[in-house]
């Protein structure tokens, strides 16, 4: 079992559950940590895909970005009350620079006259050196991007972090790691349960896996008004674990928030990107929910029970992103009679004038966008007699070269002039395009690890 005896129960508190989340979710969760008086990990998940490619976009732009841009926004309040109590923070919003984030964090607390805070970085998530190119090439074989890397990232696990927090950080900043396993770190810390207990390490995983995505859990994304009612949907409460000594978990929220927390949510977010029940993939464990078991304990309290767990898998996935040209976009409004009519004839005005470059997407968005395609052949066969008489025209397309790209949102802007009738409310966008593969590699090809984030930290720990 390997686990220190009389620990009180873990509180890990989610504060974001992506990118771009709301900046006043960390405080009520503090201060509910606090009036709880117990250990206490306050947790920012803010990375996926899309997120780290963007990342990745912005340092190549400028070598002082490429982590969360919101997290000094985030961190702001509550800092100084996470230092003073003893709550410590996790997260992955170092994203694509977790060295610059964890400067960043140093100057706040310097800004606002904090203790400076023990940093611990987290590395080994990085595979974009040439010293990994032949490892990247034999998972990859022909599926090697033959175009310049822009990042390689794979999804490490829970050890470094637990490490970190066992040394003494008070904040670990991470890049890729597996979303759970910004859960699993803390409760490992704290336990202290060895790396092969599968089972504690599968609910913990679980824990994690409902913390992960913030409010879904607490009814943001369950609500559907008449259907699935959730009360003060302006005030949602974000989600807080309590983890025991055998990594079971009970789920509630700060006191007088909004949402809700009940059975029904939980399993919601329980079956979120699950593929398979028994064999729910993380690079720390192999976590098995078809026995498990999701339990109304109280009001906004809901318990988890009947995780399993098998050992980890042998490999970690990677994700590779290259350039693979420019995105553009251009939005038009019509509206009154025939506004329909007139956004199909402005599409297929630009269809024409266009043709023969790149694949074009169109939506009317407000007739047909969610149920269209990339090829737009449903345009055609659209009866619009009863069609919305407010009416948004969306067009895009990708091209590898800038200048051919840019075309199309002038064509959207000239349709001020250009007609049809009535267009109005042009908005046009460009950004440079990443592609994605993924693959597997074996996790013992992959070091991962800790270090401090300055010198100032190291003073600091000693």
């Amino acid at each position: 079992m390997n686990q220190a005896p009389h620990k009180p129960p873990l509180l890990v508190g989610c504060a974001a559950g992506f990118s771009g989340d709301r900046i006043d979710a960390a405080g009520p969760v503090v201060q509910e940590l606090i009036a709880r008086a117990q250990p206490a990990v306050l947790v920012f998940e803010t990375l996926a895909e899309r997120t780290l490619a963007l990342a990745q976009l912005a340092r190549r732009s400028d070598p002082n970005a490429g982590f969360e841009p919101l997290m000094l926004d985030f961190l702001r309040p509550i800092l100084a009350d996470c230092l003073q109590h003893g709550i410590r923070i996790v997260s992955n919003f170092g994203a694509a620079n977790p060295d610059g984030a964890a400067r960043a964090i140093t100057e706040l607390a310097q800004q606002l006259g904090v203790p400076l805070p023990r940093i611990a970085v987290v590395h080994g998530d990085d595979v974009s050196a040439s010293a990994h190119r032949q490892l990247l090439q034999n998972a990859l074989g022909t599926q090697m991007p033959s175009q310049p890397l822009v990042s390689a990232n794979a999804y490490i696990g829970a050890r470094p972090i637990a490490e970190a927090l066992q040394a003494g950080a008070d904040i670990v900043v991470c890049g890729r790691v597996s979303d759970p396993s910004l859960v699993v770190g803390p409760a490992m810390a704290h336990y202290g349960w060895s790396w092969d207990d599968w089972d504690r390490l599968a609910r913990a995983t679980m824990a994690g896996h409902l913390l992960e995505c913030g409010t879904q859990v607490s009814g943001g994304y369950f609500a559907d008004p008449g259907y699935k009612d959730v009360p003060d949907m302006a005030h949602l409460g974000y989600p807080i674990a309590e983890i025991d000594a055998d990594g079971h978990c009970t789920l509630f929220k700060p006191q007088g928030s909004g949402g809700c927390i009940t059975s029904a949510t939980v399993k919601e977010q329980l079956l979120y990107e699950i593929h398979d029940p028994q064999q729910y993939f993380t690079p720390d464990v192999v976590a098995d929910i078809s026995q498990a078991q999701v339990v109304q304990v109280g009001p906004n309290q809901v318990r988890l029970e009947g995780v399993r767990g098998h050992a980890r898998p042998d490999s970690l996935k990677v994700n590779i992103c290259y350039a693979t040209g420019w995105f553009a976009e251009g939005e038009i409004s019509y509206a009154g009679p025939r506004a329909a009519e007139r956004a199909k004839l402005a599409a297929q005005t630009i269809a024409q004038r266009l043709a023969g470059i790149a694949p074009l997407r169109t939506d009317l968005i407000g007739v047909t966008s969610v149920w269209g395609n990339d090829a737009s052949d449903w345009l055609a066969a659209t009866d619009f007699s009863h069609a919305s008489e407010d009416v948004r025209l969306r067009m895009a397309w990708q091209h590898e070269d800038h200048a051919c790209a840019a075309r199309l949102p002038r064509e959207i802007n000239a349709l001020y002039c250009c007609g049809p009738a009535g267009g109005g409310g042009v908005r046009t966008h460009m950004r440079q395009r990443l592609g994605l593969v993924s693959c597997l590699v074996p996790q013992q090809d992959i070091a991962t690890g800790f270090h401090w984030a300055s010198a100032s930290a190291q003073a600091a720990l000693a």
